[in-house]
């Protein structure tokens, strides 16, 4: 425990700015110095403290990475104009698209499979998603269209 002490005292700093830089936002810096940390105090037993801080800072860098790839897909999702649901599902009708529980890439799933008619890899090759990503937000979204209208709809 003390040797973790050290090395937090020793490297936060370094830690910090690197994840920092890496983000370039400070509450995400932050988080990832942190996960960094936590994720030392977790492999203690099996980290050698002599390797610090070059381990610390490859998981900052790879939580790094993982953040711009979530914000990535998010903003993505988020940017794409969706055609309007209540014109091109007049049957399901607008308010039931409009869930705050689905997320743009959900909508833009159910519309492309069935106002469209693709088929998963089509719809992967569209969006930039992959097959399984596309079979789960089909599946979530078909799940919250059961609720909200309590119709059995075929995937």
């Amino acid at each position: 425990m003390e040797e973790f002490e050290a090395a937090y005292k020793k490297h936060f700093g370094e830690v910090f700015r690197y994840a920092l830089r890496c983000t370039g936002r400070r509450e995400i810096a932050e988080e990832v110095a942190s996960e960094a940390f936590l994720s030392l105090y977790r492999n203690r037993d099996h980290v050698d403290f002599s390797q610090l801080p070059g381990w610390l800072l490859t998981v900052v860098r790879n939580r790094a990475t993982d953040y711009w790839r979530k914000h990535r897909a998010e903003t993505q999702w988020d940017e794409q104009p969706i055609a309007d649901p209540g014109a091109v599902l007049p049957e399901i009708g607008k308010s039931v698209l409009e869930d705050a529980r689905l997320k743009p890439v959900h909508r833009t799933c159910l519309i492309l499979r069935y106002v469209h008619e693709m088929d998963r890899e089509q719809i992967a090759r569209r969006t930039g998603l992959s097959a399984n990503q596309v079979k789960s937000a089909l599946q979530y979204g078909l799940t919250l269209l059961r609720q909200s209208l309590g119709v059995e709809l075929k995937p």
